[in-house]
């Protein structure tokens, strides 16, 4: 399991623009199953994604292809963590 933190590089003016491909791009990551939760942080700086994959290279590589990162106009730091509990009704995350 891996939580991606992303941060804004740039202005939120500068951001916004490439929002709606941004959005498409995190919707294409929830069909396809990598994604599992994700939202804004606060204050907005960037966002937070809880993802899966089968190792950090492979979401690496899907992470280089957020418009938000191919804009320049933010960055993420993965980070990769074993998941060993759940409140109830979240243990599907355990598989």
């Amino acid at each position: 399991m891996f939580l991606l933190v992303l941060t804004y590089s740039k202005p939120l003016e500068e951001v916004e623009p490439f929002m709606t491909t941004h959005m498409a791009w995190v919707d294409a990551q929830y069909q396809n199953g990598t994604f599992v939760a994700s939202g804004r942080r606060v204050p907005r700086t960037g966002g937070i994604i809880l993802a899966r994959a089968t190792d950090r290279a492979s979401l690496e590589a899907v992470a280089a292809t957020d418009p938000f990162l191919e804009a320049g106009v933010a960055h993420y730091d993965l980070i990769e963590f074993t998941l060993s509990r759940t409140a109830p009704g979240f243990e599907s995350l355990l598989s």
